[in-house]
């Protein structure tokens, strides 16, 4: 009986079809090598592999489509980047994995941007090329922890903190009541305060944001959040 059981396991394990890869590199040594490596790799197949993106976009153009892409990114004629975007393009399941030598951060984000799902060094042994297909297509984005360090680096250059100017919370008050086109009248009304009260507190507002007018003081207010 458990000899019957697994052979219909077996039936149904060979039944599933494997992650079709395609491979899009002009290196003709490192191209025929990494197929071949990933051919012996159970439920992976790369099923064709390109020297160039406008080979491969014609084939996906006729009709062909990959379950996941590894682009390089320096190619002959049209880079990996621009096809990254022509890939998804044509087919948005399909998922792309860059496998390039660059790990410089302007590289990471421009294919990130385009629609690469993950970022891996040539480098890489076989072994984690095979994994990040299937992390890839599980809606993961593999990447190489040198990469990875140069994506949380450049996301952190990018999302600048909140400068403290050292505003107190009625100071912030104030700044959020000007940003909202009330007068010093208005805001002394709202707030309890006297006028002359209203105006100390502005001046010290220009002083600490260094700027020298309402103007001035509401336009850095509105583009750094001080509110």
């Amino acid at each position: 009986m458990q000899t019957i059981v697994r052979e219909k396991l077996s039936a149904v394990k060979s039944v599933r079809p494997p992650i079709n890869v395609w491979l899009i590199e002009d290196n003709h040594t490192f191209r025929n090598t990494v197929a071949r490596a990933l051919g012996r790799v159970e439920n992976i197949e790369c099923s064709q592999h390109f020297a160039n993106a406008e080979d491969a976009l014609d084939a996906m153009l006729g009709g062909a489509v990959p379950d996941v892409a590894l682009v390089d990114v320096e190619l002959p004629g049209q880079n990996g980047i621009e096809a990254v975007r022509k890939i998804k393009s044509i087919s948005p399941a399909t998922r792309v994995v860059m496998l390039t030598v660059f790990d410089d951060q302007e590289k990471v984000f421009k294919a990130i941007c385009a629609g690469a799902s993950g970022y891996l060094l040539k480098t890489s042994p076989v072994e984690r090329i095979a994994e990040s297909i299937h992390e890839a297509l599980a809606g993961g984005a593999p990447m190489t922890p040198r990469v990875a360090g140069a994506v949380l680096k450049m996301f952190s250059q990018l999302v600048q903190p909140k400068q403290d100017y050292g505003l107190t919370v009625r100071e912030q008050k104030i700044v959020e009541l000007m940003s909202n086109g009330l007068i010093k009248k208005e805001i002394a009304d709202q707030l309890g305060l006297s006028y002359h009260t209203v105006d100390t507190h502005l001046r010290n507002i220009y002083t600490k944001l260094h700027v020298h007018s309402r103007t001035g003081a509401v336009a850095k207010a509105v583009k750094e959040r001080l509110f």
